[in-house]
């Protein structure tokens, strides 16, 4: 067993590139939510993925200050920011009374993905973490248009009869928002 808890995560320095990889990978999916004025943006995404990634760490250097190491403490906390993030995703999903649309699906499950991409990056699992954040992008970035196409070749009445609800006073870009 290491004198100091922190050598269990790699050292100082390897829990700080995770921290901040955590951060980085946060901001990139805040800046595409804040591109689209969304609820949840920049800073939400980031100190959530920050957030996940440091109690992966804590966990990880009390998993080995006890003898044996307890493995099963760290699931056990992945488990519980899994659970509690959804509380957080809850939050910013809405449903409208009147039109019966439901808002926010999009973002909550950025807010989601984002504390899975911190417990990796919590985990030291870089290239993962990586490879994901690009698919999640790829899936924000392109998801909509191609959805959209689908809809309007598929569905009797294109887009419009999938994402809009005639709302007097209000544009069909307002009406349409994940």
């Amino acid at each position: 067993m290491p004198t100091d808890p922190i050598l269990a995560a790699g050292g100082f320095g390897e829990v700080a590139r995770r921290l901040v990889v955590a951060m980085l990978i946060g901001c990139a999916l805040g800046i595409n939510r804040d591109l689209r004025n969304k609820p949840a943006g920049l800073r939400t995404h980031a100190l959530v993925a920050l957030g996940s990634a440091l109690i992966v760490v804590t966990s990880i250097v009390l998993a080995h200050a006890v003898t044996p190491p307890d493995a099963g403490s760290v699931l056990r906390v992945v488990q519980g920011v899994i659970t509690g993030i959804g509380f957080l995703g809850g939050g910013v999903i809405l449903r409208d009374r009147e039109t019966q649309s439901v808002t926010g699906l999009t973002t909550a499950a950025t807010i989601w993905i984002s504390a899975c991409l911190g417990l990796t990056c919590g985990a030291g699992q870089w290239q993962l973490a990586l490879l994901a954040v690009a698919i999640t992008l790829v899936v924000l970035i392109f998801g909509g248009p191609v959805e959209q196409a689908v809809y309007a070749r598929l569905r009797p009445g294109g887009e419009a009869a999938h994402r809009t609800v005639r709302t007097p006073g209000r544009r069909a870009s307002d009406r349409a928002r994940d």
